[in-house]
């Protein structure tokens, strides 16, 4: 064991050697970051990132086929006989104004299901995935002497809404490409950059999201009797929703129920016909968010009764995502790879966080186990909120450092993937 360690940490070295020379330049992936963040792009509509990527695919000489379930993007390289290792970085960006102050800060808009012009941004680090495993090919090719099996990359649409991974498995992914022997992914966090953080099992809860319209009799605002006001129908409901944890669910059993938004009327002196209500459930459990939609249907659905409501609720699902679950003997010979390569001081344990992600898909439809990890990405300073707090995920203040993030993360895929290549003879 010890000597197939030794033997697949020089071919680290031996790959790695090549980043900046003979393989990808660091200015370069810097500059090609940059170029990302600033041209974010929604679910489902990556079509410029998609290109760029299958172009860094096809430069390395990756055989690389476009537009799998929708826009999503693959290459694979075949280089003898071992296993194949599946690597994936997801492209899409969120529906957010940027605050960062970034000379690189994103401007772009797109168009909402409404028609309405709305500013995207790439908030959670989907623009750094997709830089890491840029980087990450490139060398694993330039360096191929050195390993033997099958690289496969993925750059995967619309895991923001948690349907690009399932799109892409639909659309045949593994029957054009084959079936990987392990699947890995990485995402930044607002931990110290250049730190990697990563735990066998349970990782990141299930979610679902859940619009709700609830349906009233419009009338005029001076009027309110002659009405079946939706709005507090729906206010009813979110107060009471608060309840559902709090007082449905035992102390150990953890969940959140969330109204992310609730939209009604368009006049100011007109109680309009219908409400919506946006519910986002989270829980380590899948038992338990069966029961926490349960119970929040239940909720609305009285509350519409209660009301003298003309039509009962019309519930759409707008997204859901699995638990994600990493294999414990992946994990750990993952972990004792990066400890290798990084130094015990930069690799550590990750929380469970009841986020979600749907790479899960990728390793559950493969029957193949799947590592998950977390890259830090903050820097003293850097991607502060006006209150002086590091913003995390999801803020419009997000803004992970370059450096030292950018090298961490190719670096650590391409460790994680000769973890589990074979070495060459």
């Amino acid at each position: 064991m010890k000597d197939e360690q030794a033997q697949g940490a020089s071919a680290v070295e031996d790959v790695m050697a090549r980043y900046g020379a003979g393989g990808p330049d660091p200015a370069g992936l810097a500059r090609l970051y940059r170029d990302l963040h600033a041209h974010p792009e929604p679910a489902f509509a990556e079509v410029r990132t998609a290109g760029i990527a299958a172009g860094l695919l096809r430069a390395a000489g990756f055989e690389t086929v476009t537009g799998i379930g929708g826009t999503g993007v693959a290459g694979v390289l075949r280089n003898g006989t071992g296993p194949m290792v599946l690597l994936r970085a997801d492209m899409d960006a969120l529906r957010l104004r940027e605050r960062t102050g970034l000379p690189y800060a994103s401007e772009a808009t797109a168009p909402d299901s409404d028609g309405n012009a709305t500013p995207l941004m790439h908030a959670c680090g989907h623009d750094m995935h997709v830089t890491c495993l840029a980087g990450a090919v490139g060398l694993l090719a330039a360096g191929r002497a050195h390993w033997r099996g099958s690289v496969l990359a993925v750059f995967q649409p619309a895991e923001e809404i948690g349907a690009g991974a399932r799109a892409m498995l639909d659309d045949g992914l593994y029957d054009r490409f084959g079936v990987p022997d392990i699947v890995l992914g990485q995402h930044v966090f607002p931990l110290e950059a250049g730190r990697l953080v990563l735990r066998p099992g349970l990782v990141l809860g299930a979610t679902e999201t859940v619009e709700v319209t609830v349906s009233g009799r419009g009338a005029h605002g001076s009027q309110p009797e002659r009405s079946v006001d939706p709005v507090l129908m729906a206010a009813s409901a979110v107060v009471r929703l608060q309840g559902v944890v709090a007082r449905e669910l035992a102390p150990d059993e953890q969940a959140v129920l969330t109204v992310s938004r609730l939209r009604a009327g368009l006049a100011e002196n007109v109680i309009p016909e219908e409400a919506s209500l946006t519910l986002n459930m989270r829980a380590f459990d899948d038992a338990v968010l069966r029961r926490v939609a349960a119970a929040a249907r239940r909720i609305v659905d009285a509350e519409a009764a209660a009301s003298g409501a003309p039509r009962p609720p019309e519930y759409r699902t707008l997204s859901a995502f699995p638990s994600t679950t990493n294999d414990a003997d992946a994990t750990h010979a993952l972990e004792a790879a990066f400890t290798a390569r990084f130094g015990a001081g930069r690799v550590g344990p990750m929380d469970r966080l009841i986020g979600s992600e749907d790479m899960g898909h990728f390793g559950t439809e493969a029957g193949a186990p799947s590592v998950f990890w977390g890259l830090g990405a903050t820097v003293p300073g850097a991607g502060t909120a006006p209150d002086g707090t590091t913003a995390g995920n999801h803020s419009p203040y997000f803004a992970p450092a370059i450096e030292p993030t950018l090298s961490t993360g190719v670096e650590a895929l391409v460790t994680a993937a000769l973890a589990h290549l074979s070495p060459a003879a």
